[in-house]
């Protein structure tokens, strides 16, 4: 995370009571949940060798939950881009685009089948949870495509996101602002990296 999560909890008074988190990698962020006393915690990371690690870092409950899957809004399997140099966390469901000018020390050698599904068909308590924390590379408007139904229970979106075509197909900033105000969410606060992508916050039904 580019922002604190201590910084916008702060920030924003913000009141977490379950994070709903797309694309965990190895679980960095566990440490700071369990900091801010969150109960309800649901981890997916589609890439089996980063699972595995997952699974090391955190500790699962009947309310923490991790699925080795990506999601998106198709069920089934696809085709997912591998790299290693940035320990796997620059892999995408989609091929590079300028990320390749960008970083060119970073190389997608490989292709691996990954299991996808919808945010909407994973069962769970809902009302449990309203935070997403979601970092797929680009891939992120696919996801809230297929969690229509679970966007109405959320409150807060932590979402990288991407000025430029920094993958393949990947949306932009600018379409994530319209798809989410459809369901009252507002972009609050951003914080571009290397001014092709970055972090932001959206909070819903924002006022200022």
């Amino acid at each position: 995370m580019l922002i604190p999560l201590n910084q916008i909890v702060l920030q924003y008074n913000l009141h977490i009571n379950g994070v709903i988190h797309v694309g965990a990698h190895i679980g960095q962020e566990y440490p700071d949940y369990v900091y801010h006393g969150i109960k309800n915690m649901l981890f997916f990371e589609p890439v089996p060798v980063t699972f595995k690690t997952l699974l090391e870092n955190i500790t699962l409950s009947d309310t923490v939950k991790a699925y080795n899957i990506a999601l998106g809004n198709e069920t089934g399997v696809r085709d997912m881009y591998i790299e290693k140099v940035n320990t796997g966390q620059s892999s995408s469901l989609l091929e590079p685009g300028t990320h390749l000018e960008m970083y060119p020390h970073i190389i997608f050698d490989n292709k691996e089948e990954i299991r996808i599904d919808k945010l909407d068909n994973i069962e769970f308590d809902r009302a449990s949870f309203n935070m997403i924390n979601i970092d797929i590379q680009g891939f992120e408007l696919e996801m809230f495509k297929g969690a229509i139904k679970t966007l109405p229970f959320i409150d807060i979106i932590y979402t990288e996101i991407n000025t430029t075509k920094v993958y393949k197909d990947c949306c932009l900033v600018e379409e994530l602002d319209d798809f989410l105000e459809l369901f009252g969410f507002t972009r609050v606060l951003t914080d571009l990296a290397p001014i092709q992508w970055g972090d932001a916050l959206y909070l819903k039904n924002y006022e200022k």
